[in-house]
């Protein structure tokens, strides 16, 4: 049944930015599934939408799916940011609520919800951790260019991916210098580089998995 749900949820069409009221009544419902949370939050933007469905899954009656990302925020630690669908009877009722993994969020608001968190330490944190990742699966694709080397009685596969991976350091350093100087208003130029390092360094770990 969740699959079926998941995968009639992600192979619809766009929809507009929506902000009527099935937006707090799903914030309500996953609050109320969160009770240890510090909060809940929805992010309000474009990635917000509506699918008026008006018919059945199984035995239940929905009338809308609301998609979106948010994150729940927990008390003296990273938050976790994810996105979300939740399924509404009508506007005032939700009747299912599930978070999914965000892959791609966003590495400061972790360390920026709880005003609690001293933001340059918990992005240090987060990025040791992402850091000790990427060396877990870097070092599993090193040994697979060491067996197609050995294999092939030569070194260009080892090659290869010392240069792949030296060149990719090289631009994550790069890249993070130059957004560090378009820091928004009210952040720390060194969080906002830092952050950079965060989530270049998380997606390359997914783009070697």
């Amino acid at each position: 049944m969740r699959l079926l749900l998941l995968l009639l949820v992600f192979t619809t069409p766009a929809f507009a930015q929506y902000s009527g009221p099935a937006v707090d009544t799903c914030l309500a419902y996953a609050r109320r599934e969160a009770p240890n949370a510090k909060d809940v939050v929805f992010e309000r933007d474009q990635n917000l939408q509506i699918e008026r469905y008006t018919r059945k899954l199984g035995t239940q009656f929905v009338s809308s799916i609301l998609r979106g990302n948010g994150a729940v925020v927990l008390d003296g630690s990273p938050g976790a940011e994810l996105s979300f669908v939740c399924l509404l009877a009508d506007d005032k009722r939700a009747v299912y609520f599930e978070w999914l993994a965000r892959p791609n969020a966003p590495a400061l608001p972790q360390c920026t919800r709880d005003p609690g968190l001293k933001t340059k330490g918990c992005l240090e944190h987060l990025l040791l951790v992402a850091e000790l990742d990427l060396t877990q699966v870097s070092a599993l694709r090193f040994q697979e260019s060491r067996e197609r080397a050995d294999a092939a009685g030569n070194e260009n596969s080892v090659i290869a991916f010392r240069k792949a991976n030296d060149e990719w350091r090289q631009y994550r350093e790069a890249e993070c210098a130059r957004r560090r100087e378009h820091a928004p208003k009210g952040v720390a130029p060194e969080d906002y580089q830092l952050a950079c390092t965060l989530e270049l360094t998380r997606r390359r770990a997914l783009d070697m998995r």
